[in-house]
């Protein structure tokens, strides 16, 4: 069976943090661990409602300021700081465009409404031929129901579609709909892996 589909996720596995020296000064200075700052961003109640869509991306923003004691615009600050470590991966990128048109690809992400601004800015939205975000249907992975409206979206078989993600839950749920499955935990290694599976399936 050929592998017509290529989805991929997008924090931890298109963009990574390579550097966390910001995340970590910024956490010192306020008085938190790395871990404990990275909760309050990323597994809050408000973090969460963001990303189902249940409030905008400000919103989340307003309740991290509220939750640290800052003003809107250290949060801002903040904010900022705290990506300023995240990369893109090109090398990744470069090899997902590559595939089209003769494959499709999507993105799968669990995250806020301002990702595919984000993406667009970064300049590389070109890449996929739809991209599923969480903020935007309403539905988070592990939840089957995002990879089968995924696969609606690019008219994809399951078996003929592989999903690669950082988080081993997200691959699992991917498989359980009948994709192909990739966990992502090095870049060299899961991009040979991809290629691999795609040279067995063509």
């Amino acid at each position: 069976m050929s592998i017509r589909t290529v989805f991929m996720d997008f924090g931890g596995v298109l963009m990574r943090t390579d550097d966390m020296g910001p995340r970590a000064r910024q956490a010192e200075r306020l008085g938190m661990t790395t871990r404990e700052l990275e909760k309050v961003f990323f597994e809050s109640e408000s973090s969460f409602r963001a990303s189902t869509g249940e409030i905008p991306e400000e919103a989340h923003w307003q309740a991290v300021a509220e939750s640290l004691g800052a003003s809107q615009p250290e949060a801002t600050r903040i904010k900022d700081e705290f990506f300023s470590g995240d990369r893109a991966d090109r090398v990744l990128i470069d090899f997902l465009r590559s595939l089209r048109p003769e494959r499709k690809v999507g993105l799968i992400s669990n995250a806020w409404s301002g990702l595919r601004a984000f993406i667009t800015g970064q300049k590389f939205e070109d890449v996929f031929d739809e991209m599923i975000i969480s903020a935007e249907v309403g539905i988070m992975k592990p939840d089957a129901r995002i990879y089968q409206l995924a696969l609606k979206k690019l008219d994809a078989q399951p078996t003929e579609s592989v999903f690669v993600d950082d988080v081993l839950i997200n691959v699992e749920a991917a498989r359980s709909v009948g994709m192909s499955g990739i966990h992502f935990t090095q870049p060299e290694k899961a991009l040979e892996e991809l290629k691999q599976l795609l040279r067995n399936h063509r």
